[in-house]
């Protein structure tokens, strides 16, 4: 069976992701781009040139011979493939966005996995940009806790509102296993880390009956948003579980109260 043949990419799209690919700090090395570029059976008719513009050539070449955009995307899949950035996801989710900003103009988006998924194509920059960094902004102006960004950073910059759910609920654990050194995970962790016998972390001195309460009324709330929300997510897929931005603002507000309180 014939592979379906993709249409060409404009080129002001291809030297955006040639530039992301191809950049001095975060990008590809030399080296990696030849390698790639072979992988992907793509010419490497540029090679003395500065990385993005050896990468743009090869590319525009690509295309202009073959009438499709089949092996360019093979490029992108074969570079960011999760297994290379075993102990550096930061950078593979700082590249996955960069590009999907750029990819956001064919109507593509690169997946975690690291597949190409199909979304609602982008008309101008201007939309680009406001769909890529209107959540971040509404939840600074919510004066969210600063472990909110820390976590969930990238999916925050692509408006991915179901993995930032994800990813703030999971910020919550970790930050409860840092401060006391469990390694449990749901309702254990919780049960253990807020015991009112012996708490390895408490919200006030519980001295009272009243404190105990608000004590383990905080707990319950912990426990809540992970059944509802981690568990769920985890377990349902994105096209199912639709979170959209207004329930993702409350979601990550409550949780930015968690982490305040834990303080």
């Amino acid at each position: 069976m014939d592979i379906k043949k993709l249409p060409p990419i404009d080129g002001s799209v291809l030297e955006g992701i040639s530039k992301t690919l191809g950049d001095t700090i975060n990008g590809l090395t030399g080296p990696e781009i030849g390698k790639f570029l072979q992988e992907a059976t793509i010419n490497d008719i540029d090679s003395t040139n500065t990385k993005w513009k050896r990468l743009y050539n090869a590319f525009v070449t690509y295309q202009n011979k073959n009438k499709n955009s089949n092996n360019i995307l093979k490029f992108i899949n074969i570079s960011m493939n999760p297994a290379r950035f075993i102990g550096n996801h930061s950078h593979f989710e700082y590249l996955r966005i960069e590009l999907n900003k750029r990819l956001s103009f064919i109507g593509l988006e690169l997946s975690e996995s690291g597949k190409f998924i199909k979304t609602e194509i982008t008309a101008t920059i201007s939309e680009a940009e406001q769909r890529a960094n209107r959540l971040k902004s509404k939840l600074e102006q919510r004066n969210a806790h600063p472990e909110i960004f820390k976590y969930c950073k990238a999916e925050l910059l692509s408006e991915n509102y179901f993995h930032t759910v994800f990813e703030a609920t999971k910020s919550v654990a970790e930050n409860i296993r840092q401060k006391t050194g469990l390694t449990e995970d749901g309702a254990e962790l919780i049960d253990k880390a807020f015991s009112i016998k012996n708490p390895l972390i408490k919200i006030n001195d519980l001295s009272t009956e009243t404190k105990e309460s608000e004590h383990k009324g905080f707990a319950n709330l912990i426990k809540g948003v992970f059944g509802m929300f981690r568990n769920s997510t985890a377990h349902s897929p994105k096209i199912i579980w639709e979170i959209n931005e207004k329930d993702a603002l409350d979601i990550l507000s409550t949780i930015s109260l968690i982490h305040r309180r834990m303080e």
